[in-house]
């Protein structure tokens, strides 16, 4: 069993406390660090002072602050970045932090925090979503020397450079979570290292693990060799605690 730290500082913690329960997460020997990747709270409901926080820009410098916890996001949304551009931050922010970065990935469901900082949201996104994982893992998998290309419905790259991996790991794990019975869990099958259900009952969660066992079959993988994952709630309104069973730990 993996303890980790997830935190949300969209609804109101600063870069101090962001650093400070990082770094007291690192020394106090939890297994990761994670937060959300928004840039207001829920319904613009505003809990203390609002302190816009970009996720992969303070990974970056928690990449440099910590020593040995592992670090990412739940989750960075497909309409936030571009993909090509995303693979290549995140491998360097896996650099920086020698190959302690995982990436989680999810559709993008905040309409309001769009509207507030101008990014489009289109109400088709979950085929955005399939074809970030297409690319974001395909210039993952190109080796240095090479080119990746791809032509989508959404996105076209032509000769991305390859090589975009991190030098200290042999690939930067993926998280893909969500409450979808059919597209996500096949996605997370696919694509994925570690399936995540988040704050939800435990019959609820029983049953999203349950889909992602039955897509891992569907497509011939080994149900054991994706991670499974639950974030549950803490006293602080910005953080949470997340709990990932290991793969033969049993799943829940």
């Amino acid at each position: 069993m993996e303890y980790c730290i997830f935190v949300e500082p969209q609804v109101g913690a600063s870069w101090d406390e962001l650093s400070a329960a990082a770094l007291a997460a690192d020394r106090l020997g939890f297994d990761g660090f994670f937060r959300s990747d928004h840039l207001i709270p829920p319904g613009r409901e505003l809990l203390g002072t609002p302190a816009v926080s970009d996720a992969w820009t303070t990974l970056a410098g928690l990449a440099r602050d910590t020593e040995r916890i592992r670090l990412g996001t739940l989750v960075s949304p497909v309409t936030f970045r571009n993909p090509g551009t995303l693979a290549v931050q995140v491998a360097n922010v896996d650099a920086m932090s020698r190959g302690r970065v995982e990436l989680g990935l999810g559709a993008g469901w905040n309409r309001d925090e769009h509207d507030a900082y101008g990014i489009p949201f289109p109400d088709k996104r979950f085929g955005r979503f399939e074809e970030q994982l297409q690319i974001i893992t395909g210039l993952w998998a190109s080796q240095l020397g090479t080119t990746f290309s791809f032509d989508g419905e959404h996105y076209r790259l032509v000769d991305a450079p390859g090589g975009v991996q991190s030098p200290f790991g042999e690939r930067i794990p993926v998280i893909i979570g969500g409450a979808g019975a059919q597209r996500t869990p096949a996605l997370a099958a696919r694509y994925a290292d570690e399936f995540n259900a988040n704050f939800a009952p435990n019959e609820v969660i029983a049953r999203l693990y349950a889909g992602a066992i039955r897509a891992c079959e569907a497509v011939g993988r080994d149900p054991g060799s994706l991670k499974l994952s639950s974030a549950l709630t803490s006293s602080l309104p910005w953080s949470r605690v997340l709990v990932k069973p290991l793969p033969a730990a049993g799943r829940y």
